[in-house]
């Protein structure tokens, strides 16, 4: 196999994909053995052929993934971290998910062979022990080479930790690199990389693997007695105290969930922020209204602002510049309103609406308050959790 690869600047990392390792050199994508696309097993009349399972031996070893599922769905950072885990695997290694809520995904699309699903778990609830436990329960039972968790900040990242400590296992956090023998992370103000063997938890930074396989994994849901066993009342030296309503505006944009961003595009800014508070979302800006003073630099979007991690987004008005869309590349899902059907914010949307800015958001607010109005309720306020600790 030709594995020469040309200079690549060392701060950049590898993507790895069915095909090998993938990098990006002079803006040319160059990947170590054959094409991805010819991994994607393309027939001959250009259609796509079904996908084969990527294993049928039976299983001798066992590649874990574990995470928290968002509303039944797994994200992008989670679904990586699986596809790493499947990308790894030799033909006589299963991979098992292990979910931390509900799953509403199709697991075996995602490359995973067995699936165990918690649905009992709430992410928005703080129960660090109990997910402690369950990981260790289904350790004991599963006997895993190597357990491969997606390194974020809102729960899977602290839970590899504080399972690696109850452990004593081995651990590596932020790996940007991954093969079948080895992980990477930045070393040396990312001037460089630090490398090892694979070590017992890898948390894997987001970005690092294409979740594209080429392959399915069986996806068979199986149950593990310890865990449905497992008190769900456990004592804890922590006490949750639930949600509490707060103001959507309160909320800082790196940690919404539901934000609507203006651009230039918007002139009226009283409906826009009629508009966000009817949907109880955080404000969000262009740069450009940022810098015409519609909106304080606090509200910011983009490589020069903030970063967002939204599971909804809407642009209103907005082009797309390529900083902004640095600072949207990691959310969920995002929605355009645009006159422009060409404007670069369309090819990152999952969906656009081609129109009027201030004609659709008028019509958002009649829509909204017609439904809300026929259910006899009110607009939702934002929330977040509190956590308080007790001493033990």
């Amino acid at each position: 196999m030709n594995t020469t690869i040309k200079r690549i600047d060392p701060r950049r990392p590898f993507v790895i994909t069915a095909a090998g390792l993938k990098r990006i050199t002079l803006g040319a994508e160059h990947v170590a053995g054959a094409s991805y696309d010819d991994a994607l097993q393309t027939g001959a009349h250009g259609h796509t052929a079904a996908k084969a399972l990527r294993t049928t031996q039976a299983p001798q070893h066992t590649l874990l993934v574990v995470a928290h599922s968002d509303r039944g769905g797994l994200d992008d950072h989670t679904r990586q971290a699986l596809a790493a885990a499947a990308l790894i695997a030799d033909a006589a290694t299963q991979v098992a998910l292990l979910v931390l809520g509900e799953l509403k995904d199709d697991a075996a699309a995602l490359g995973a062979d067995k699936v165990i699903e918690l649905p009992s778990f709430d992410r928005r609830a703080f129960a660090p022990e109990r997910e402690v436990q369950a990981v260790a329960a289904c350790v004991a039972q599963l006997t895993p080479a190597h357990i491969l968790m997606p390194d974020n900040a809102t729960g899977d990242g602290d839970l590899g930790r504080r399972y690696a400590a109850l452990a004593g296992a081995s651990i590596a956090t932020h790996v940007v690199q991954i093969d079948a023998k080895s992980v990477s992370t930045y070393a040396q103000a990312k001037k460089a990389y630090a490398t090892r063997a694979l070590p017992d938890v890898i948390l894997l930074a987001a970005g690092a693997v294409d979740t594209r396989l080429p392959f399915v994994g069986a996806g068979e849901r199986i149950d593990i007695p310890a865990l449905a066993q497992m008190d769900n009342a456990s004592n804890s030296v922590y006490r949750d105290l639930g949600i509490e309503e707060i103001d959507a505006a309160q909320v800082a944009l790196e940690e919404a969930d539901f934000i609507v961003s203006a651009g230039n595009g918007v002139n009226d800014v009283a409906a826009f922020e009629k508009l966000a508070s009817t949907f109880g979302a955080a404000i969000g800006a262009s740069r450009v209204a940022v810098d015409n003073g519609m909106f304080t630099r606090d509200k910011q979007i983009g490589a020069t602002g903030k970063t967002v991690e939204a599971s909804i987004y809407i642009a209103f008005g907005i082009s797309g510049a390529v900083q902004h869309l640095q600072g949207i590349k990691d959310c969920r899902h995002v929605i355009a309103v645009n006159l422009d059907g060409s404007a670069p914010i369309v090819k990152r949307a999952n969906l656009t609406i081609i129109g009027d800015t201030q004609a659709t958001i008028a019509s958002l607010i009649d829509e909204i308050d017609r439904a809300r109005a026929a259910r006899s309720g009110t607009a939702a306020p934002a929330m977040k959790p509190i956590v308080e600790g007790v001493a033990a």
